[in-house]
């Protein structure tokens, strides 16, 4: 095992202790293999390691156990790593060059360009906005085509100081080093709240920083998919299927701290005094480059284009969806 220190958890959202487990130490190894095995074969053979950041590698190391809460479904890690070293993870991201975060720059564009449009339909028009966890500034340039006045704030100061040089406004730090007095239309948390050490303070001080009209947008893993797509990997002639739907939406190995299901994000931001207005059930952003080999990238862009569209049609149920995009306003009425 690691340095890094562990602890016992309770459920974040509802603060139960009875749980089901999903994986256990043997079978989050498996997937670990599984999952180096699927993207080492989908990647040019000279692809330098780093190029499979948040791929086949990721901040976090790989969880011990993971956890479903009983009561609300949040799935966890239990033991979970200490909130004191989480910062020192996300900040530091070592040796990810310019190189590395301009292709994700590039990568993840078209996708928040959904994200922006979606944003803009359900708040009515556009506005100011913060994003919690800009990273690489991939939705702060899809907003600002827009027309939104968006800034970020992140951790990563390295990621950081890159949007910085692209134009956007960024804070380095959490929510917490934004002023408690500025007020926005919108405030977006998209990729970040299952990493953070304490989701709900996030979403009630992003409850805090809103306008009266304003929305909170939150895009999450979807626990849940994550528990039904791994039991189907398991066994069973869809296994192959349940496994690539796993690995192009980064949810093999489970390299979140919390994946939360639908039921548990609505007792969330009810709790902060938000009312969920929309979800979108959706796939993770394209994860394929210019290292990926010509199949695999069209393999990628069948099955999530497929996902997407069985959703559409409601053909599946948005449970079955491996990510999550909730948006929730102060005191609203009428439900998605």
């Amino acid at each position: 095992m690691s340095s890094i220190a562990y602890e016992l958890a309770r459920c974040h959202v509802c603060g139960g202790a009875d749980t089901d487990e999903v994986a256990d130490a043997e079978e989050v190894r498996a997937e670990v293999e599984a999952l180096w095995e699927f993207h080492t074969r989908r990647v040019a053979g000279a692809t330098p390691p780093e190029k499979l950041l948040d791929r086949a590698a990721f901040s976090e190391p790989p969880p011990v156990r993971v956890v479903r809460c009983r009561a609300c479904g949040l799935v966890y890690r239990n033991p979970q790593e200490r909130a004191s070293a989480l910062a020192g993870i996300y900040e530091a991201d070592a040796g990810v060059g310019d190189d590395v975060l301009a292709a994700l720059l590039e990568t993840q564009r078209r996708s928040y360009r959904a994200q922006a449009r979606r944003l803009t339909r359900i708040a009515g028009g556009v506005g100011t906005g913060l994003e919690v966890g800009s990273y690489v500034g991939a939705f702060l340039d899809a907003a600002r085509r827009m027309g939104w006045r968006f800034e970020g704030v992140d951790v990563n100061e390295g990621a950081s100081r890159f949007a910085r040089s692209k134009g956007f406004a960024v804070t380095i730090g959490t929510i917490d080093d934004v002023p408690a007095t500025r007020r926005f239309d919108a405030v977006a948390v998209w990729n970040c709240l299952d990493q953070l050490p304490d989701p709900r303070h996030v979403i009630m001080r992003a409850r805090a920083m809103l306008s009266p009209k304003g929305v909170v947008a939150v895009r999450v893993p979807n626990g849940e998919a994550y528990a039904r797509w791994r039991e189907a990997a398991e066994h069973g002639a869809a296994a192959p299927l349940a496994r690539a739907v796993l690995a192009h939406n980064n949810l093999l190995t489970f390299p979140y701290r919390f994946g939360f299901t639908l039921r548990s994000l609505r007792r969330l931001l009810r709790d902060a005094g938000l009312e969920v207005v929309h979800v979108e059930g959706d796939t993770l952003v394209p994860i394929a480059d210019e290292h990926t080999k010509r199949w695999a990238r069209v393999e990628e862009r069948a099955l999530k284009g497929a996902l997407r569209l069985f959703r559409t049609l409601h053909l599946t149920p948005v449970t079955a969806s491996p990510w999550l995009e909730v948006y929730a306003r102060s005191g609203a009425r009428g439900q998605a």
